[in-house]
């Protein structure tokens, strides 16, 4: 008992002196206000960084950085995570700039189709040969990008790989082929599944496929992330399909950029979210994620019947070009379908805007122009310029359809589940990026929502935003030790000034970079200093939760 005594006393004598030892560390970020990611207000505090992990959030006057950074007072929180990303720029640019510029710190790919899994391979500038889906993510890091990256397996590239672009549905042997492709990517590192069912040729799957290509990422704890079959006219059966898929295959699921397309659909909202409550209360994981503009992105074949694009580009060109088949297409470009997502019938000539040409001539004449513009100029009918300029561009060329109401976008951010994604790649404002039109979600998504919905129109507080571009997003996609400011999570860090952010991309002018934050920092390294990419190159491939190393 007596020598315990004396080891106690011996404790509580070193007690003092081993408190004053400072704790050295890689980086201290002082004199920030934290935003955890957790939606609990934010705290005056400090927090460190060893390596690529946080080790202390606080008031840490015992720690002393290596390098230190003041952040003055502004705001600290986990690196946004966009959902719904079309980052493959990654390859040629690694360095995410419109999203980082905005805290993006990890693009999350996969909305029907998928860097992989590919019959041919993908020959790289250096000579790789990219089959598999991890080979591609691999090969990514290797190469070096700024944003961490994730992708889901796209159920359209699972299709394509065993059927091509036929319009007919896979035999017992070919959809336990696609089973098997689901379940390699799966331990490969996919998210789970992902599908764009207006387009051709997901939208040729029914749902039973989609059920049993599920079923495999849900044994894997993965998840169905959807473009549903319709955002318009048939908004409500799209969203029941999406219920049924995550009943039957018993996996979580969630709505991409859920929307409400053309105005006599804007009403469906209070009957959809209903229906997605339902299912929530009955114990299945349904969730959205959205971007915050009234208009969309895609191509002109969302203009044009499904079964005219059988077959992939060059069957649908040659078709438009039979004089009995184009006047079948005009005549269903008019008709507000109810089979088909018809775009053009729901948005309207004037407002659809043309942005992007592989044809540099069309380019040259026709960007940022209307439909109704270019049709009247060429001396057509819209339904005619649409079918020509498809012809002779070469591609489905790019347009933005005006369709969703600004009330509905305000009533989407407030929903619990709603995590925020741009739906479009990561450029340079720069170079060849410069010679087409975008639309401004590509530079503006996550800026506009802190500055315009949190900050000008208090939609939602700060606290609430910061959430959901972390942590819920995080753990939707079931990834470890992101979305939190906590001991222990990777150091994906945005600090910016909640007074000042701001996107400035408009659709007359959308290569402007967003402003307001001033450091991003990816697995511990400082990728952007006072608004300035650094050339740092830290991103990783984030691996799913099925992920088994080969």
């Amino acid at each position: 008992m007596y020598l315990v005594y004396v080891w106690l006393l011996t404790i509580v004598a070193m007690a003092p002196a081993c408190q004053s030892e400072p704790t050295v560390c890689d980086f201290v970020i002082r004199n920030a206000m934290i935003y955890d990611g957790s939606g609990e207000p934010p705290f005056l505090g400090d927090l460190a960084v060893n390596s690529d992990t946080i080790v202390a959030v606080g008031k840490l006057k015992r720690y002393i950085g290596q390098e230190e950074l003041d952040a003055q007072g502004l705001a600290l929180s986990p690196g946004f995570i966009n959902v719904l990303s079309w980052a493959t720029n990654l390859a040629k640019d690694g360095r995410g700039m419109s999203d980082i510029k905005q805290g993006v710190t990890l693009e999350v790919l996969g909305e029907g189709s998928s860097l992989g899994p590919f019959r041919e391979p993908t020959i790289t500038e250096d000579g790789a040969q990219l089959r598999t889906f991890a080979e591609h993510f691999e090969y990514l890091e290797r190469k070096g990008i700024t944003p961490n990256i994730a992708s889901f397996v796209g159920a359209t590239t699972i299709r394509v790989h065993e059927l091509g672009y036929a319009d007919r549905a896979p035999s017992p042997e070919e959809l336990d082929r696609m089973t098997m492709l689901v379940r390699q990517a799966m331990q490969e590192g996919a998210l789970g599944i992902g599908s764009s069912l207006i387009y051709a040729p997901a939208f040729y799957a029914d749902t039973e496929e989609l059920i049993e290509l599920c079923k495999v990422a849900g044994e894997y704890g993965g998840m169905y992330i959807t473009h549903m079959r319709s955002e318009g006219n048939r908004i409500e059966e799209a969203v029941e399909e999406v219920i049924r898929i995550a009943r039957e295959a018993k996996l979580p699921a969630e709505i991409y950029h859920l929307k409400f397309a053309g105005r006599a659909n804007w009403s469906k909202i209070d009957q959809v979210l209903a229906t997605i409550n339902r299912a929530q209360e009955a114990g299945l994981h349904i969730t959205t994620d959205m971007y915050l503009y009234t208009a969309g992105s895609t191509g002109l074949d969302a203009a044009m019947p499904p079964w005219v694009q059988e077959g992939g580009y060059a069957a649908w060109v040659a078709r438009l070009k039979n004089t009995a088949i184009r006047q079948k297409v005009i005549e269903a470009m008019k008709t507000d379908a109810q089979d088909w997502e018809n775009l053009y019938a729901l948005a309207g000539a004037e407002r659809v805007l043309l942005v992007g040409f592989d044809n540099e001539t069309l380019r040259e004449q026709y960007t940022g122009k209307t439909l109704a513009e270019v049709a009247q100029q060429r001396g057509q009918s819209p339904e005619e310029a649409a079918i020509d300029l498809v012809i002779e561009d070469g591609s489905r060329v790019q347009v933005v359809y005006f369709l969703m109401s600004e009330d509905n976008i305000k009533r989407q951010i407030q929903l619990p589940y709603m995590s925020f994604g741009s739906d479009a790649g990561a450029p340079a404002a720069e170079g060849d990026a410069l010679k087409s039109s975008t639309h401004p979600r590509t530079y503006g998504n996550f800026a506009r929502l802190l500055g315009k919905y949190v900050r000008e129109e208090q939609v939602i507080s700060l606290s609430e935003a910061i959430y959901k571009l972390t942590h819920l997003s995080a753990q939707k996609l079931k990834l470890t030790k992101r979305g939190l400011l906590r001991p222990g999570y990777f150091a994906d860090l945005v600090i910016f000034d909640p007074a000042t952010i701001q996107d400035h991309a408009t659709y007359e002018r959308p290569h402007q970079y967003a402003t307001g934050v001033a450091h991003v920092f990816v697995n511990g390294v400082q990728v952007l200093r006072n608004g300035e990419h650094t050339g740092a190159m830290p991103g990783r491939f984030l691996r799913g939760p099925g992920y088994a190393p080969q």
